[in-house]
């Protein structure tokens, strides 16, 4: 007597059912159907979300944002900048060859207000700055030969000396002496600084859609020799006078005269190019770029040399210089009407709206008194019966689609194996439902008719 074959686990069985499940879900077709509903409430809040979206599709997408535009951001730019005027100090006369560091003319650049000069200084030995660390002595052991130290003024000599003033000491060093501290005098270059004018010129090219533009009228009068800035009568005279850039940055001349700053001056272009190029317009703004509010960082100065020989022997003047740098930014955009962009966010705005339908839908499955009602209305499954293949017009018309196939109770086991099933009665299906908002209690009404039960054996 043979032996009885093992079962498989209770597990792989379930396993090979689900997986089989999965298989036969994957290839099932889902179309929608159609429901209406009669209920207020629900009514008003569908129409209610579709018309949000409405708004914001057409009020912001399109004409805040204006999607139905091709863009193009950040110019190709070109700034020169000219600056002109005369100061005086305490001491001298300064003109524009002087006070305005780098001199090329660049989009970058600082014009000096306040300086203090450390003069004739030499390559010799003398006393090290109280201000560099582990610099001040009381005898040589605490000063070490050699040493150099990189925030100082040289090298190390051994020796502790007296300090230029006082009764300090600190270690000599072999450098450029007199140190920077022990000499300096300090002049301010600011009195005339506010009357300072400044040209910046800027073009800029967009080269997506082949459009140049400058910001200075084209006139052959003298125009820019005796015009200044103003947004409304001159806006294409781009002549600023420091103080004004200075008092639009919402800062105090003085203050920042003594301490210095960094001042951006933002030229800014957004070109609609559906419009004619004279809507095409350059936009100015200006603000203090450097922190501050930041003591450890607060203002802007830097160094420079002047180098000259006395008896043979080479010599130079230091000089500190405080001042106001300007740096000129320029951005923008531009857009112009293009196809490809419409479209998309067309469709973008016409698929949004359905999310009215997801709301309303998830509102009525979850909410509503008789959810289960409509959820069993809104879902139904329908399973195609296996015929014998021996009439080639009713399988033409289920492959087109022009007969409904007689419905079945569907199998919960896919290999089941069905006999072939007496011709049944199809309903005709409705194009849609309507269905109000009653007492659970009514019956609901279903018109169905019977047809042909071949289909359509007549094709």
């Amino acid at each position: 007597m043979a032996a009885a074959e093992p079962k498989p686990p209770a597990g792989a069985a379930a396993a090979g059912r689900l997986a089989r499940g999965c298989w036969s879900a994957f290839w099932d077709y889902e179309t929608p159907k159609v429901i209406v509903v009669k209920n207020r409430r629900l009514g008003v809040v569908y129409r209610a979300v579709q018309l949000l979206i409405l708004l914001y599709f057409v009020w912001y997408v399109f004409i805040v944002q204006k999607s139905y535009q091709d863009s193009e951001t950040g110019p190709e730019s070109s700034v020169i900048t000219k600056v002109k005027g005369i100061t005086f100090s305490e001491r001298k006369v300064w003109d524009v060859e002087e006070y305005v560091k780098p001199p090329e003319g660049g989009s970058v650049f600082s014009i000096i207000t306040r300086i203090e000069v450390t003069p004739s200084q030499t390559l010799g030995t003398c006393p090290e700055s109280v201000r560099v660390s582990n610099a001040s002595c009381d005898t040589d052991e605490d000063c070490v030969a050699e040493q150099l130290d990189m925030l100082g003024s040289g090298l190390r000599t051994g020796r502790c000396v007296p300090y230029y003033q006082g009764s300090a000491k600190t270690c000599e060093v072999w450098g450029w002496c007199p140190v920077e501290d022990g000499a300096s005098v300090s002049q301010f270059l600011g009195k005339m600084a506010p009357n300072f004018t400044i040209l910046i010129k800027n073009s800029i090219h967009y080269p997506k859609f082949q459009f140049s533009k400058g910001n200075i009228e084209h006139r052959k009068d003298g125009y820019l020799k005796r015009c200044t800035f103003d947004e409304v009568s001159d806006p294409y005279c781009p002549i600023f006078k420091l103080g004004f850039i200075v008092e639009q940055a919402g800062e105090n001349f003085t203050e920042l005269a003594h301490t210095g700053g960094v001042i951006g001056v933002i030229i800014n272009w957004d070109c609609d190019l559906d419009l004619s190029a004279s809507k095409c317009n350059p936009k100015y703004s200006f603000r203090r770029l450097d922190p501050k509010h930041v003591p450890a960082s607060s203002g802007y100065n830097f160094r420079f040399a002047k180098y000259y020989k006395v008896n043979g022997s080479a010599t130079r003047t230091l000089i500190k210089a405080y001042g106001i740098r300007i740096d000129v930014i320029v951005h923008g955009q531009a857009g112009k009407f293009s196809l490809i962009p419409t479209i998309i966010n067309l469709a973008t705005a016409l698929t949004s709206i359905g999310v009215g339908s997801f709301l309303c839908d998830w509102i009525l499955l979850t909410f509503m008194n008789k959810n289960k009602v409509y959820s069993h209305k809104k879902f139904d499954k329908v399973c195609t019966p296996r015929r014998s293949s021996g009439s080639w017009p009713v399988t033409l018309a289920l492959v087109l689609g022009q007969a409904p196939p007689p419905p079945r109770p569907c199998s919960a086991d896919p290999g089941q194996s069905l006999a072939t099933p007496p011709p049944w009665p199809c309903p005709a299906s409705a194009p849609s439902e309507q269905m109000a908002d009653t007492p659970a209690s009514e019956p609901s009404r279903q018109d169905s008719t019977l047809t042909d039960p071949r289909g359509l054996a007549q094709l």
